[in-house]
């Protein structure tokens, strides 16, 4: 019984970690640049200076720090994705552990272990926005 509960739990946590990323992306991007998308695609008129969507903007390329924030932004994401999953297993893994001292010290230490990866998470955002503030580009 317990056996066939986990397997399910971790089908569950499969699904919702494989498909929330996918959800991500869309909404992301489409709330982002519907005014550059209107803009350069159909020369539509949003300023009213133009009709060849001079007033529009221009888009211009990234620069190695937005690069870098974008990048460790996306890894505090998975990371921080994984580690509240690794808290759920082990709050399982500690309801279902039956008074069993291995089995409860195992699952304090997956708890533990996963809220110092979020802590650590937490301290590489500040850290690398710190050094991005700080740094001249």
């Amino acid at each position: 019984m317990i056996q066939k509960l986990k397997n399910k739990l971790m089908i569950v946590a499969s699904l919702f970690v494989l498909g929330t990323p996918m959800l991500m992306p869309a909404v992301a991007s489409a709330a982002a640049n519907v005014t550059d998308n209107l803009c350069t695609g159909a020369n539509f008129n949003v300023t009213g200076q133009s009709q060849n969507g001079a007033g529009c903007g221009t888009q211009t390329g990234q620069s190695f720090n937005d690069l870098l924030t974008k990048i460790v932004n996306i890894i505090s994401a998975i990371v921080g994705v994984v580690a509240v999953i690794m808290i759920i297993v082990g709050g399982f893994k500690y309801i279902t552990s039956g008074g069993e001292s291995s089995n409860v010290s195992g699952a304090k230490n997956t708890i533990i272990y996963a809220i110092i990866g979020l802590v650590i998470v937490a301290l590489a955002q500040v850290i690398v926005r710190f050094v991005i503030n700080n740094v001249p580009t």
